[in-house]
């Protein structure tokens, strides 16, 4: 790092890609300020990758903190653009080179029915909030909504976010069972073991527990599933082994955990009654290539207690940043520059729309076929996780270097114009709190991994809570990615 920084910019988001984007930045000898709206800035590894990855977890903090620790990094907690932050202040008024968005995609894509939204808390529960609930119900400080776990649930998805959601079904609804019966097990160990096996070792079948099993439907065939990607430009021979992949890896989870699947099925309409959604109309589906169409006449109805959409993640919406449908309007991936300014760029996930860990299982050439079995949890057990998420890493880093090289022809600020800026963060540093120790910060929040186990109420709070209590009175915890 060179003693005096010619260049300061700000990132938005201080998960993966945001601090490789803020270490490799700070390594050219530019000041880096990492404005975070949580108190910790592990993003979805935190609060969108179950708690059951607990060495996953705690290696991707690891490297998150180190990078955050370089010098001539800022880290600026609890403070969220759009909300603490002005966006189009920040990008015109405040001097910085640059202004990086890496705030990753968190907004639940909308189930897509006319209506829906209206029963999000009455019988409709989103993917994204949900898995938040579930890595942060037994903390004492967390105040947002409970969510029940019914046994014949339905969810509506596919990928990998979506066999997270059933995971948690199954493991929270066996787990409850079990103990009824004066079993003592946790969703870790059934997580690891398999509910079946788990079940055996205390002379208890499956079936006896009485639990109904949660349904997963998908638009498209089981063996169109994205939970294994093929190479680019892979051949049909190719293709073909990857859908077999899926294919075992579906059935083998299914055995594991206990849920069942219904394929070729697309969501028509909504059951409703007493004001509460109570089940959808679903359709079989014609499935052509990419294409799934619903067959005239094969209409029939799904009831369940409770609906969970994960069909995918798109960016929030935030106050000055354009979008282009449901993303931010940007124009190019390798360089990703925001349309109307050329001193911001997106960087990561926010720029494609997926969830870090998702799009990190699912689009890197490096992450192998037995590490996503292993997140999935029917693979190796033993297999390596150092490169969970080497596909957001990669991304975040080639995008970083693209921005630094762009920004090293930008006019420099002076050294009085970044003592300013140095000035002003460290005021608002101040008024969160934090006392620019980032070692010591990270290790005063309370989080999931060392929350207290105490027992929670499993009532549905409607959705309009869950924005201001998901973390504190004081800040919003809708995460960075």
């Amino acid at each position: 790092m060179k003693d005096r920084p010619y260049h300061f910019v700000a990132i938005v988001g201080g998960a993966i890609a945001g601090s490789v984007a803020a270490e490799i930045l700070a390594h050219h000898g530019i000041r880096v300020v990492v404005i975070e709206q949580n108190a910790r800035p592990y993003g979805k590894i935190e609060d969108g990758l179950p708690r059951w990855h607990r060495e996953q977890r705690k290696q991707e903090y690891g490297r998150i903190d180190a990078r955050l620790k370089q010098p001539g990094i800022f880290f600026l907690p609890s403070t969220k653009l759009g909300r603490d932050l002005d966006f189009q202040d920040l990008r015109d008024n405040w001097g910085f080179s640059a202004v990086l968005l890496a705030n990753g995609a968190w907004r639940d894509r909308e189930l897509g029915m006319a209506g829906a939204q209206e029963f999000v808390g009455k019988g409709l529960v989103y993917q994204n909030p949900f898995i938040y609930w579930y890595n942060h119900k037994n903390e004492e400080r967390y105040t947002g909504p409970y969510y029940q776990t019914p046994d014949d649930a339905l969810v509506v998805g596919g990928g990998l976010a979506s066999m997270d959601v059933v995971k948690i079904l199954q493991l929270e609804n066996y787990e409850r069972a079990l103990r009824a019966r004066g079993v003592q097990t946790d969703v870790y160990e059934l997580e690891k073991k398999g509910i079946p096996a788990v079940c055996k070792l205390h002379g208890i079948s499956p079936e006896d527990l009485g639990i109904k099993r949660c349904l997963l439907i998908y638009r498209r065939r089981a063996q169109d599933m994205p939970l294994a990607q093929p190479a680019k430009n892979a051949t049909p021979d190719q293709v073909a082994k990857t859908e077999a992949t899926r294919l075992k890896m579906l059935r083998l989870a299914q055995e594991k955990y206990l849920f069942r699947v219904q394929d070729r099925r697309m969501p028509t309409g909504l059951l409703v009654a007493n004001g509460r959604l109570v089940g959808l109309k679903v359709a079989e589906t014609n499935v052509e290539g990419r294409k799934a169409e619903p067959v005239a006449g094969s209409e029939y109805e799904l009831r369940a207690p409770m609906v969970i959409s994960s069909i995918g993640s798109v960016p929030e919406q935030i106050p000055g940043v354009s979008m282009k449908g449901e993303y931010y309007d940007f124009d190019d991936e390798t360089l990703p520059r925001h349309a109307g300014s050329d001193r911001v760029f997106g960087v990561g996930n926010v720029v494609t729309g997926q969830g870090n860990i998702r799009s990190s299982l699912l689009h890197s050439q490096q992450v192998t076929t037995q590490l996503i079995e292993n997140y999935i949890g029917v693979g190796d057990e033993d297999a390596p996780s150092t490169r969970f998420c080497a596909g957001a890493q990669a991304r975040g880093a080639a995008q970083a270097q693209a921005v630094q090289d762009r920004i090293r022809w930008m006019p420099r600020p002076s050294y009085l114009e970044i003592a300013a800026l140095e000035q002003r963060i460290r005021a608002l540093q101040e008024r969160v709190g934090y006392s620019g120790d980032y070692g010591s910060w990270v290790a005063s929040v309370p989080s999931s991994d060392t929350a207290s186990q105490v027992s929670r109420p499993t009532d549905i709070a409607p959705e309009s809570t869950r924005q201001s209590s998901l973390c504190s009175a004081a800040f919003d915890c809708a995460p960075c990615g």
